[in-house]
């Protein structure tokens, strides 16, 4: 378990961005075989928006980086967190991480980010893509990254664990990213009995409808267990579901500067409940 932890804590990073572009050609190419939503759009004038954001945001993870390098020095030192206290095996400290992060850095900052107001104006970016597809996966305003990041740090630090142990979390997060949002249909049954434990692309979609209540359910990344737990699961009718958001359908979902702007955007009106 150490040696295999310790490839994620040495990984250099061109292995990183090397994992980034693997996962995203290869749910490309599974979408041109098992395409589900089949409405005719540019596919790779699409992406460049998406892949254009993504390009800022990892710019900004350099950033985040450095902070980051200090946090789990300090941790290091100091022993802080849950995990040096309980003592537990490395295999069980890495469980608990992983489960403590996929609630706090995904569905519980997710969940915030539709709740809050000025936090889903900068959410609704992701939102807006009317043609959901892997790349959306990385379709992210800057700001919108950073209050996710600051959420994977609070988890870090409650937690007091090590940096293989979030490496290892951020690889598989990145995995699972452009899983949910390939535009990719299984078979009804494997996509239900799968949906029981891990969020799948039938289960994500819903998250992508238009309207609500359905924008406002299925927030989970990884594990649906958080939202079978706090009641925002669904699972509907896919032939109902409309990609975008209907208070900002009037924006150009495709122009890389309107979305920048788009959370400042007067005329995209907030949620109504």
């Amino acid at each position: 378990m150490n040696h295999f932890l310790t490839f994620f804590e040495t990984m250099p990073v061109w292995q990183k961005l090397l994992w980034v572009v693997l996962c995203i050609a290869l749910f490309w190419v599974l979408e041109g075989y098992y395409q589900d939503v089949t409405k005719p759009y540019k596919k790779t004038k699409h992406a460049r928006v998406n892949l254009s954001l993504l390009a800022l945001v990892m710019i900004i993870n350099v950033v985040f980086g450095v902070l980051a390098s200090g946090v789990f020095v300090w941790l290091d030192q100091t022993g802080f967190g849950l995990l040096p206290l309980l003592d537990l095996s490395i295999g069980a400290s890495l469980f608990i991480s992983i489960l403590v992060l996929d609630f706090i850095a995904q569905y519980g900052v997710h969940y915030l980010l539709h709740k809050v107001p000025w936090m889903w104006r900068l959410h609704l970016v992701h939102h807006t893509d009317q043609h959901v597809d892997v790349t959306t996966g990385t379709r992210h305003h800057p700001f919108d990254f950073m209050i996710r990041e600051v959420f994977a740090l609070i988890a870090v630090v409650v937690m007091g664990m090590p940096l293989s142990f979030y490496l290892f979390y951020r690889i598989l997060s990145v995995l699972f990213t452009y899983w949910t949002h390939a535009n990719i249909k299984l078979p009804g049954r494997i996509d239900r009995a799968l949906s029981y434990v891990i969020v799948t692309p039938g289960v994500h979609k819903f998250h992508h409808h238009n309207e609500l209540p359905w924008t406002d359910m299925n927030f989970g990344n990884m594990l649906s267990i958080w939202d079978r737990l706090f009641g925002t699961f669904v699972y509907g009718n896919p032939k109902d579901i409309v990609f975008g958001v209907d208070s900002a359908a009037h924006v150009d979902d495709q122009d890389l500067l309107v979305q920048l702007r788009a959370p400042f955007d007067k005329t995209i009106k907030n949620k109504s409940y």
